[in-house]
C-alpha cells in the first residue's frame, strides 16, 4: 500500500484562501445540497449581485473548490473532491458553540 503525498502548505493555503469570504462560504454551502446550479441559481437564493457571485464562484473555482461544466449556454457548478472536504469542515464549525 503506497502513502499519500502529503499537501504542501502553500497547497493548503490556496484552498483556504478560496473560502476567506463570507459570500464563498454561503456558495458552498449552497452547492452541497444543489448539484448542477447554474450561476442565476446561486444569485437568485443568496439574492446577491450577480458580478459580486460571479466572481466569488470564479476564485471557488480557482482555488479548486468548485467544478464548473458547461452545458450549453449554462454552466453548472458543483463542489470538487476538496470543496467536499471543507463543506464537511464548515457544517462540523458552524455547529460548533
Amino acid at each position: 500500500m503506497t502513502q499519500a503525498k502529503l499537501k504542501s502548505t502553500k497547497q493548503m493555503e490556496r484552498h483556504l484562501k478560496g473560502i476567506s469570504n463570507h459570500y464563498r462560504i454561503a456558495i458552498m454551502l449552497y452547492l452541497s445540497g444543489n448539484r448542477d446550479a447554474t450561476l442565476d441559481n446561486i444569485i437568485e437564493t443568496l439574492d446577491a449581485n450577480e458580478k459580486t457571485i460571479g466572481e466569488h464562484v470564479r476564485r471557488l473555482s480557482i482555488a479548486g473548490l468548485v467544478n464548473k461544466k458547461h452545458r450549453g449556454k449554462f454552466v453548472e457548478h458543483n463542489l470538487s473532491p476538496y470543496g467536499e472536504v471543507f463543506v464537511n469542515f464548515l457544517k462540523s464549525f458552524q455547529r460548533l458553540q
